[in-house]
């Protein structure tokens, strides 16, 4: 009884002396943690209780590990017998390491849950990406951010091969991208939030936020999110203190004359979520607020989200499957998107007066806010869009196995496959690429395309031993269609993976085939008639030997068109 006694009274001594304050919370309120004083941190904390876990589970481009927290009170600790039950909040940090708010934040947050400041939750787990760009927060600065302000140091955007990791989603040239995947992969979340900070106008609010594109995310989806829970979180923060506005989605003006909703594409973290059928929030703490006030704000909004998980543990699951019956075999997928400037909410937005004022550098005009001068206007916001290009959605796709990069990606991010057992020749769809434009500087490594236009045709093609079958009849397949369909903003043609398509291998010597072309047309009475209706319908045509050339070699059966520009992952039609 006496032993009994002192080791309780020992442990009451401990936790009394230690209260698990993070370096955050010891500071001046305008300091963020270090990278290695967040792992020792996490360390310490997963040592003393144990519904802490603090797991390696990626790399950074620099070979640093990257760290996954897991909160999980409950005796099951299998991802796969949890998720049957309880949902799964998925949490990122430091993706832009300049932007720290929810690194600090989040330690607060799964303290509190461990340490039961926090009501202990009956319906989900936590999984944090403690800091995910690793690189990015060991190359601390006070300059880089020169807008922002605080905290004192902070990390840099870039990480060690300067990748926008907040840009590389879908093409994954880091490490730190294709660790993502496989943790997203791993713990198949049902909400996500990718903590960061604003840039642009100067307003009266400190959280504001990205919530995602809801036409991507689905019909049932998007409209549970938009106008249930994510309408509740926001409700829900204001009470506690701090009232929000979507993204502020503008750049070198005033914001009262309204803004749309920001298209967070899958290049980005929440676009990529969606793609897997997950509610995102990209929360953005304004820059100009005090650093404690953003962390606050930041750990308020995460809150929250944790008290409407747990009531809405059984709705959000069972809306999140029967989103998945929009996206069936034969129908209709929005691939490109529009917001509709006829279809609008308005809200009462709280900023400061904009005016124009001489520049103490240029003289010129410049731009400024006026802080004394703050309002509240009635403003409208554009969060609905149209499409402007549909496809439908085949029953199966197939790759060649010499696609093996497209194919590494897909395996990596979960999505299943068929093998062909052996060679056969099968009825397919196929495009051929028409029109394309490129981005005159590179971007995040790439010489992006856009505007990407196709023609469809239908063929028997040899596949062979090897080859893959994708069915669309699975969890992924807004993944599957985002990226293998060509006209879609980020898929893998647009993003280069195809490119070696775009160029002919073999071409003639004019001198030459001159005889050559003279004698199609001879041969061929009706190649010659298309030839000569072309030049009688188009002067330009008509006027240009090299074109007329080039024209026949096209209609020949020496070019080259079942290899160029012709798009090689084919589709299998619902019968």
């Amino acid at each position: 009884m006496k032993l009994n006694y002192l080791l309780f009274f020992l442990s009451s001594l401990f936790f009394a002396q230690n209260t698990f304050e993070t370096p955050f919370e010891k500071g001046n309120g305008n300091q963020t943690v270090s990278y290695d004083e967040m792992n020792s941190y996490y360390q310490n904390l997963a040592k003393n209780f144990n519904t802490i876990q603090y797991l390696k589970k990626g790399e950074d481009d620099n070979g640093k590990p990257i760290y996954v927290v897991v909160y999980n009170p409950f005796p099951e600790k299998d991802l796969e017998q949890l998720r049957k039950e309880k949902v799964i909040l998925f949490i990122n940090n430091g993706i832009h390491p300049g932007e720290p708010d929810g690194i600090d934040a989040t330690m607060i947050m799964l303290r509190d849950l461990a340490t039961k400041k926090i009501k202990t939750p009956e319906n989900f787990i936590i999984a944090a990406i403690s800091a995910y760009n690793v690189s990015g927060m060991l190359n601390r600065g006070s300059f880089s951010r020169a807008n922002q302000n605080g905290p004192e140091e902070y990390g840099f955007r870039g990480n060690s091969r300067n990748y926008d990791l907040n840009r590389d989603f879908i093409k994954a040239d880091s490490k730190n991208a294709k660790s993502f995947q496989e943790i997203y992969q791993w713990l198949k979340p049902d909400v996500f939030i990718d903590n960061h900070v604003s840039n642009g106008a100067d307003y009266q609010y400190t959280f504001t936020y990205i919530s995602t594109f809801k036409e991507r995310l689905g019909n049932r989806l998007g409209e549970y999110f938009y106008n249930h829970f994510q309408s509740k979180n926001l409700e829900n923060l204001k009470q506690i203190g701090y009232e929000s506005t979507p993204y502020v989605n503008i750049h070198g003006d005033v914001p009262e004359i309204g803004f749309a909703a920001f298209e967070d594409s899958p290049r980005y973290s929440t676009g990529y979520a969606s793609l897997f059928n997950a509610m995102g929030t990209m929360p953005e703490t304004h820059m100009l607020k005090p650093y404690d006030k953003r962390v606050d704000a930041t750990y308020k909004y995460m809150l929250v989200n944790l008290q409407n998980i747990d009531k809405e543990y059984k709705k959000i699951k069972k809306i999140r499957l029967e989103n998945l019956e929009q996206y069936q075999a034969g129908k209709k997928y929005g691939i490109r998107w529009k917001i509709d400037s006829t279809k609008f909410s308005t809200m009462d937005f709280k900023g400061f007066e904009g005016a124009y004022k001489p520049s103490d550098v240029s003289g010129k005009p410049r731009l400024y806010y006026d802080r004394k001068k703050p309002f509240t206007k009635r403003i409208k916001l554009f969060t609905t869009a149209n499409p402007t290009g549909y496809i439908t959605i085949p029953k199966q796709y197939i790759i060649p196995q010499a696609q093996y990069e497209v194919i590494e990606n897909l395996k990596r991010n979960g999505i299943q496959m068929e093998v062909i057992k052996k060679d056969d020749v099968l009825s397919v769809e196929y495009y051929t690429i028409d029109d394309f434009k490129t981005v005159k500087s590179p971007y995040e490594g790439h010489y992006l395309h856009y505007d990407t236009k196709v023609t469809k045709s239908m063929n028997s093609i040899q596949f062979l031993k090897g080859d893959y079958l994708v069915s669309t009849n699975q969890p992924g397949v807004k993944y599957i269609i985002e990226t293998l369909e060509p006209e879609a903003i980020d898929s893998f043609f647009n993003w280069n993976f195809f490119d070696s398509i775009l160029a002919q291998k073999e071409y003639y010597s004019a001198y030459i085939f001159e005889d050559t072309a003279a004698q199609l047309l001879k041969d061929n009475a009706q190649l010659n008639k298309l030839f000569e209706e072309k030049k009688s319908s188009d002067k330009k045509f008509a006027d240009d030997g090299k074109v007329q050339l080039d024209w026949i070699y096209r209609h020949s059966p020496y070019y080259e068109r079942n290899s160029h520009r012709v798009y090689p992952v084919y589709r299998v039609l619902e019968n």
